[in-house]
């Protein structure tokens, strides 16, 4: 089994050919990993950033993938304006996009602007107006489902980050369940690792 982390740089399509038919020339996982026949669990949209895993592993992928295992996935978030506590309650809560709502989420203001690397290109800054950066964790993967959360509540988003994906390696009835976190840490935009042995073992307990 194969399994890597790639860190998705913006402007980048999460799969290793483009369909476009305008003939508009987009990077894609190609440009940046050699390894054959892996394939992304999940998906980032072109304009969002970060963490993405791929494997060559069909029943992985589902297991990671679907809604119905619940698998965390944490996201920095650099949105337009200040939210108060009772707009963060609103997403955390869960808020309605077109016909479902969302489920509940781990939403908090971080204190301070993370260490990211810079993105090309940059946001476009409003000098009147202000900006903030929030951690968003969900357990579910919806199409541009943070861009419509926080646009729901009136602070769109100008910059999405995956920073991390959460494993659930414990899942007995009556106890807490137990999970494995997988992260950036070191990786810079368009670096990729392969999983070491022991993370390829606590993912392959899944099986």
């Amino acid at each position: 089994m194969r399994c890597i982390l790639f860190y998705k740089p913006y402007g980048v399509l999460c799969q290793f050919t483009d369909n476009d038919e305008d003939g508009a020339k987009r990077k894609t996982l190609k440009d940046y990993i050699k390894i054959p026949n892996v394939y992304s669990i999940g998906r980032l949209d072109l304009d969002s950033e970060g963490l993405l895993l791929l494997t060559d592993n069909g029943k992985l992928k589902h297991r990671l993938a679907h809604r119905k295992f619940a698998h965390p996935r944490t996201y920095w978030v650099q949105v337009e304006r200040i939210p108060e506590e009772k707009d963060l309650d609103k997403l955390r809560s869960g808020v309605v996009i077109k016909d479902y709502r969302t489920r509940r989420a781990q939403v908090k203001i971080l204190e301070q602007e993370p260490d990211l690397p810079p993105r090309i290109p940059p946001i476009r800054y409003r000098k009147t107006v202000p900006t903030c950066w929030l951690e968003i964790t969900l357990t579910e993967g919806r199409n541009r489902q943070v861009r419509r959360m926080t646009a729901a509540v009136g602070f769109p988003t100008l910059r999405l980050v995956r920073v991390g994906i959460s494993i659930k390696i414990s899942q007995r009835k009556n106890i807490a369940p137990q999970f494995y976190d997988l992260r950036l840490d070191s990786l810079q935009p368009g670096e990729y690792r392969e999983l070491t042995n022991k993370e390829k073992q606590i993912i392959q307990e899944l099986l």
